[in-house]
């Protein structure tokens, strides 16, 4: 197997390979990533285990995975994890009722693009399946929300993500000799909202672990919606005051408390948009620091009872 330890990543989008592989992502993905978090990733590529992301929802955790992707040029691969999910479904999945009615099919002379002869036409890879098929590079795969799984999923996920880095497939012969062997170990982030509680230790004792922190200052939010527009040539981008007392007012309303539902780093960027391009004119800087108006409030208040204590919004 292959080693992945000369990947690096710096947070930088200008270190992006000038050929990157054809799956690596294509648009521009802006991270701010402080140099604990950077650390983070790097341990996780150099150990080879997966890097376990925990924080409130909508701090930034999923795009990470998709940052360090398009920065190293790599492959990019995402399962989005869910109540029903099996380990086996991120390997790959078999379609044998589309075989049997491919087989009906051909009886009666009606042409197809896959034979039933050959069981592998009825095999699809998931996301981690494809990773262990790239012989050139490693990929980096995001198994986003692995905590709405039931309290099994973890732990099967450990006999894929661990020494040998093999699986073998029933359906289509590929054992023994022929299972699928990793040429290079994936580079995996896990994200988790902690919804079910914490995850089994045996799971967790095989992963690096990061807690993400809302950024939870003006300067950091400002740095954030720079690097959001600065790939971004279509849409007018929002002046400073605008940004600046946006923050200071976003930061106001996480901090007053009381919330059921606090707004993350995602809802904050789609307020600023709003409050730059949504109507003929920008928002008013002087009107968002009003204290009773908060513009756009849907934005922010996605339960009734957050949304009703700001019902005073302009």
């Amino acid at each position: 197997m292959n080693s992945t330890k000369q990947y690096t990543f710096r947070g930088d989008l200008s270190l992006r390979p000038k050929k990157p592989h054809k799956d690596s992502p294509q648009k521009a993905e802006p991270y701010i990533a402080n140099e604990e978090l950077i650390q983070a990733v790097n341990l996780a590529i150099y150990l080879r285990r997966p890097l376990l992301l925990e924080g409130e929802a909508g701090c930034g955790k999923t795009r990470l995975a998709a940052a360090v992707a398009h920065e190293l040029g790599l492959p990019f691969y995402r399962w989005d994890v869910r109540s029903t999910s099996k380990a086996r479904e991120g390997l790959y999945e078999y379609d044998a009722i589309l075989r049997l009615h491919d087989v009906q099919a051909r009886e009666t002379g009606t042409s197809l693009n896959r034979d039933p002869a050959n069981p592998k036409d009825y095999r699809k890879f998931g996301a981690l399946g494809k990773a262990f098929g790239l012989k050139d590079v490693p990929a980096v795969v995001l198994i986003d929300e692995i905590d709405k799984a039931d309290l099994d999923f973890p732990n099967d996920l450990l006999a894929v993500l661990d020494e040998p880095w093999e699986f073998e497939i029933p359906e289509t012969g590929e054992t023994g000799e022929a299972k699928i062997r990793a040429s290079h170990r994936p580079i995996v982030i896990i994200t988790s909202n902690k919804e079910k509680g914490n995850l089994p230790f045996p799971f967790l004792r095989r992963c690096i672990y990061y807690f993400l922190k809302f950024p939870d200052s003006s300067e950091r939010l400002r740095e954030i919606v720079t690097a959001h527009y600065s790939h971004q040539t279509e849409t007018p981008h929002p002046s400073e005051k605008l940004v600046e007392a946006a923050a200071n007012r976003f930061l106001e309303i996480r901090r007053t408390g009381g919330l059921f539902k606090i707004p993350g780093t995602s809802e904050f960027l789609d307020w600023v948009d709003a409050l730059q391009n949504f109507g003929a004119k920008p928002y008013a800087v002087s009107k968002l620091k009003s204290p009773q108006a908060v513009p756009y409030r849907e934005l922010l208040f996605k339960l009734r009872a957050d949304w009703q204590k700001h019902a005073s919004a302009s």
